[in-house]
């Protein structure tokens, strides 16, 4: 079901006259809908492409959704799907790179990461992470530094520090042009 409809266009997609930031987010089954909502409203913020809702990510309209997006959930593009590979896979075949945010073995540190734009980030459930299926389709796999005592963020805090961070390289790219 696709609340606004999507097409892939490329690192100057707009809509409504806004540049778009080329950045897909991509939520595998997210529980809360407060953290579905923050991630709406950062969308919105950074001006990403396409926010991608799937397996039991709640979608719009939704009390709680709304709550914290405060009308994000209005002008972001969005889409959901129980087939959440599959969402992935498609992805890909519009020419988005896919990054996993999830610590594991092979993980490169945020601010080591060269990202290849167009890009889509993923994130798992606030409690298990990425599904199995999902981590293995990813071309690579970035983790958020941990400096303290706790070893994660919350779900939607990880969006915001990777959706800006993602902004930062993008407008360096673009500076470099």
């Amino acid at each position: 079901m696709d609340r606004i409809p999507y097409q892939a266009t490329g690192a100057a997609a707009t809509y409504d006259g806004i540049e778009r930031l080329p950045v897909a987010v991509l939520l595998d089954n997210v529980r809360s809908m407060y953290n579905v909502g923050s991630f709406f409203r950062t969308a919105d913020a950074v001006a990403a492409e396409v926010l991608c809702l799937g397996g039991i990510t709640a979608s719009p309209p939704k009390h709680a959704i709304t709550k914290t997006a405060l009308g994000a959930e209005e002008r972001v593009r969005w889409e959901h799907s129980w087939d959440v590979a599959g969402m992935a896979a498609r992805m890909r075949e519009r020419g988005f790179e896919l990054a996993a945010v999830e610590t594991s073995l092979h993980s490169v540190d945020l601010f080591d990461w060269t990202p290849r734009f167009p890009v889509c980030i993923m994130f798992g459930n606030e409690v298990d992470g990425l599904s199995p299926e999902l981590a293995e389709l990813a071309d690579v796999h970035v983790r958020i530094p941990m400096l303290g005592v706790k070893h994660s963020l919350n779900v939607a805090t990880s969006g915001g520090v990777v959706l800006y961070e993602l902004l930062r390289k993008y407008r360096a790219l673009l500076r470099q042009a």
